[in-house]
């Protein structure tokens, strides 16, 4: 096989009650609104500093970056080796796996703030996902 290979050192579970509570109880309206919750397993890179503070107060996207081509809110990527770019240029690198609730996609542009009216979340078209509420996600395992 050809490629560069990257060693895992370590994958956390995540266990922040309240954090989960808080995506249990948006799910479940997700399931009211859509008869399931669309919940998706995906991943979010970041710095090792963000990490920690994500770990304690979830994701939040006031901390949106600048790189916002399809909206100003927390992204998810399918593909591990995507995420792997946003993180730090650290010897130790962090990377979130997370349930997402995706509901209805758009594809979205870098002016919004919110998707528009009857849409959740939105999207490349293809393998990037924006959400905009702070309870849409929740980080079940931190990978190093």
């Amino acid at each position: 096989m050809k490629g560069s290979y990257l060693t895992i050192v370590k994958i956390e579970r995540i266990q922040n009650e309240r954090w989960y509570k808080q995506y249990a109880a948006h799910r479940d309206e997700f399931i009211q609104k859509y008869t399931s919750s669309s919940e998706k397993l995906l991943f979010h890179g970041c710095r090792s500093t963000s990490a920690y503070k994500i770990v304690q107060e979830c994701f939040n996207r006031a901390f949106a970056g600048v790189n916002v081509s399809y909206g100003q809110g927390v992204y998810f990527h399918e593909h591990a080796k995507y995420s792997h770019g946003y993180t730090d240029g650290s010897s130790e690198r962090t990377m979130f796996l997370a349930r997402v609730l995706i509901g209805r996609t758009c594809i979205g542009n870098s002016s919004m703030k919110v998707p528009p009216e009857g849409f959740d979340t939105t999207t490349n078209g293809g393998h990037i996902f924006v959400i905009y509420h702070d309870a849409g996600a929740y980080g079940e395992y931190l990978i190093t």
